[in-house]
């Protein structure tokens, strides 16, 4: 069973495309018979992916920080749900249960989760790839941003192979689907 680590926004209230996207993900997910593992809460796109995975017969694992339980809603209607202390442990956890990751738009601390799985990517702790589905080409600003880190010569040539930038949940499926059986 592929295991696929989300990262996204835990704000209500976001563009209807970027929840569209976050639904569509989880339920496809489950329908491929994939788990779903995210960062627990009921809120925001997080809540959304969680919620139609479910719904959609998957299984959902979440990993939340004790002090995030009551700002992001700890969700107990998953499969699991484990606690940890701090957003280091959370992230370590997410990375050993996760084969891939995939970033649905979101704010500083999923843009910290992205960067840490890439980083650890670069200096081969791991080698599980980087997905980053850009609604609305959420994640442009990002890959602009990169690209001159490579002009400038400060990126190894081995970042480009640690995370992709596609613009939607059907090509980050693909993605996923292409990837060799773990």
């Amino acid at each position: 069973m592929l295991s696929v680590g989300l990262f996204c926004s835990a704000v209500e209230g976001l563009s209807p495309s970027f929840r569209t996207a976050a639904n569509i993900f989880g339920s496809e997910c489950a329908r491929r018979g994939w788990r779903l593992v995210y960062g627990g809460g009921r809120r925001g796109l997080m809540g959304e992916a969680a919620r139609a995975a479910m719904a959609a017969g998957g299984k959902v694992i979440g990993v939340m920080p004790h002090f995030l339980a009551a700002p992001e809603v700890a969700n107990h209607d998953i499969t699991e749900l484990r606690m940890v202390d701090t957003l280091a442990q959370r992230k370590e956890v997410m990375c050993t249960l996760s084969d891939a990751f995939v970033c649905l738009p979101g704010g500083v601390g999923t843009l910290d989760e992205l960067l840490e799985m890439i980083t650890m990517f670069d200096l081969q702790l791991h080698r599980k790839p980087t997905f980053l589905c850009s609604i609305d080409k959420f994640w442009e600003p990002l890959r602009a941003l990169l690209d001159t880190f490579e002009a400038k010569g400060v990126l190894r040539p081995s970042l480009q192979d640690s995370y992709q930038i596609v613009p939607d949940v059907p090509s980050v499926m693909a993605a996923l689907g292409a990837l060799p059986a773990r």
